[in-house]
């Protein structure tokens, strides 16, 4: 069996995470996607990180009953900083009859030589690099193993649903999956004085 590994920190998890698994799916390129909840991206910065659990909560909110796309919070286990390739490493141990496919943006991609351990994973998992606006991936450039495919264009980003929350009174919780929109005013989340 086949499973993507999206990792990130989903803060929050939008429609456009999910419209992306479920077209990986579709496209028989994964049979599951497990979006892997990092607790905490030794790349980005922690200002404006909802707790682990409550990002956790919402991607499951948001996956709900689908048999495809799974939410993961294996990274929780493990030490920190959690990086991508002792994780794959710890996965593979754990799950020997699985195949893990790593799934990127281009942004990341871009980023990628600066990871941990690049070449470890390289040398271990395929990876699938997805487009994302302003970020150019030259396929043919790309080395043995590294697919670049052709998925929908979404140009939405968690960082803009979060500014929108915090200074935008008429913001109606477009880009997110309706339960994740009613747990994130239920409880709060983004606005300015949620600390």
């Amino acid at each position: 069996m086949t499973i993507g590994i999206y990792g990130g920190s989903f803060n929050p998890i939008h429609q456009g995470h999910l419209k992306l698994g479920r077209w990986l799916v579709r496209q028989s390129l994964v049979d599951e996607l497990w979006f892997l909840v990092s607790p905490q991206n030794p790349l980005k910065p922690t200002t404006g990180l909802l707790d682990d659990r409550a990002r956790l909560r919402l991607a499951r909110l948001a996956v709900g009953r689908s048999k495809s796309l799974r939410v993961s919070d294996f990274e929780f286990h493990r030490p920190r900083p959690s990086f991508m390739s002792d994780t794959l490493a710890a996965l593979r141990a754990d799950y020997p009859d699985r195949d893990f496919v790593l799934v990127i943006g281009a942004d990341n991609w871009l980023d990628f030589p600066c990871w941990h351990e690049p070449e470890a994973i390289l040398a271990h998992h395929r990876i699938i690099v997805y487009p994302r606006p302003g970020y150019p991936i030259d396929a043919s450039q790309l080395p043995y193993g590294v697919s670049l495919v052709d998925t929908p264009l979404l140009d939405i980003s968690s960082t803009h649903i979060r500014d929108a929350i915090a200074h935008d009174p008429f913001y109606d919780g477009a880009g997110l999956h309706p339960r994740v929109w009613k747990e994130i005013q239920a409880c709060g989340y983004f606005r300015l004085e949620h600390h």
